[in-house]
């Protein structure tokens, strides 16, 4: 069986900030003296040392000055602050997304992918019933309580455990069951039990075996569908089975902050997967509600707003609804 698969704003007078008037200092004066492996470290520094320090205190970065790893990451940080005047210059419609510092801003754009980029998913076909009629106009299954709090898969390529797991913790729990945290770790026996027994590892290891008799919830089917160019159905889908496990292209969500993205968000290919919560199509940019599986320091506190139509993100090409 195959399954298709913000930073917060900084505020002034923090203590984040307080830190870094009291430290700056010594950090330069420390530059100063040292013997600086590459000559334009310093004049580099001196253009973006404020940023680059704060990034390091907030996101607990331990990789000294006087080193070649702090010259790399200080060179990916600049080229992603380089990258952000681009991509909010086009962000110029009502709400639009903001990209920004965050947890990725140190890495090359080639290791994001690397590290967090690696789903894929075979071609859906395309779903072939009529839409729901008489849609409310905003529908979260988070209001309904039946949303797990947002995951941080860590540097590791589970993004499509997160999702499917997701999507079975709330059909579970819509179903009338207590929410529940479930083990991504164990998902590949398809009979899930809770988290606490089966803990994250963050890496693949062999598969503890339990017995029948063993509580669990068991995947009994599943959907999947693209719904491009059909995405009123596919809010129909949404609310009718719950959140959506789907596959999409987050290239760009490497310096995502929050707002709505409504362009530049392709690179042609579906490689992350994501668990679709809710939309709002009550205002003048209708949306969808994604949760991603970064932790809660990404993104609007772990979740991303897209734009319905367009399948903006290739959201709407691979959608899968589960069934307990």
């Amino acid at each position: 069986m195959l399954l298709y698969l913000r930073l917060p704003r900084q505020m002034k007078g923090d203590r984040t900030s307080a830190v870094l008037i009291a430290t700056l200092p010594a950090l330069l004066a420390t530059l100063c003296c040292q013997n600086v492996t590459r000559g334009d470290t310093w004049t580099e520094l001196n253009g973006s040392a404020v940023e680059f320090w704060s990034f390091r205190e907030r996101f607990h970065r331990t990789y000294g000055v006087n080193s070649q790893q702090f010259d790399q990451r200080l060179r990916s940080f600049q080229d992603a602050i380089k990258r952000h005047v681009h991509l909010n210059s086009l962000s110029t419609s009502p709400k639009s997304a903001q990209y920004g510092i965050n947890q990725f801003s140190d890495l090359s754009q080639e290791e994001f992918r690397n590290l967090y980029l690696q789903a894929s998913s075979d071609q859906a076909p395309l779903f072939p019933g009529p839409k729901t009629e008489g849609l409310p106009a905003k529908f979260d299954w988070r209001d309904k309580t039946v949303v797990a709090p947002v995951p941080n898969q860590l540097a590791c390529g589970s993004c499509w455990a997160f999702s499917v797991v997701g999507a079975m913790q709330s059909v579970h729990a819509i179903g009338g069951s207590q929410l529940m945290e479930l083990s991504v770790q164990q998902v590949l026996d398809l009979k899930l039990v809770l988290q606490p027994e089966y803990p994250y590892k963050a890496k693949t290891g062999i598969c503890h075996f339990f017995s029948p008799s063993h509580g669990g919830v068991a995947l009994k089917n599943f959907t999947a569908h693209g719904f491009s160019g059909q995405e009123e159905a596919m809010m129909g889908h949404l609310v009718e089975h719950g959140p959506l496990a789907v596959i999409v292209d987050a290239v760009s969500w490497q310096d995502y902050l929050g707002g709505i993205i409504q362009h530049h968000c392709s690179s042609q290919r579906s490689n992350h997967a994501v668990l679709v919560v809710g939309y709002n199509a009550a205002g003048e940019i209708p949306y969808w509600i994604v949760q991603n599986s970064w932790g809660t320091t990404w993104g609007d506190e772990g979740y991303v707003y897209i734009k319905i139509g367009g399948n903006v993100c290739g959201i709407a090409d691979s959608v899968a609804a589960l069934f307990l």
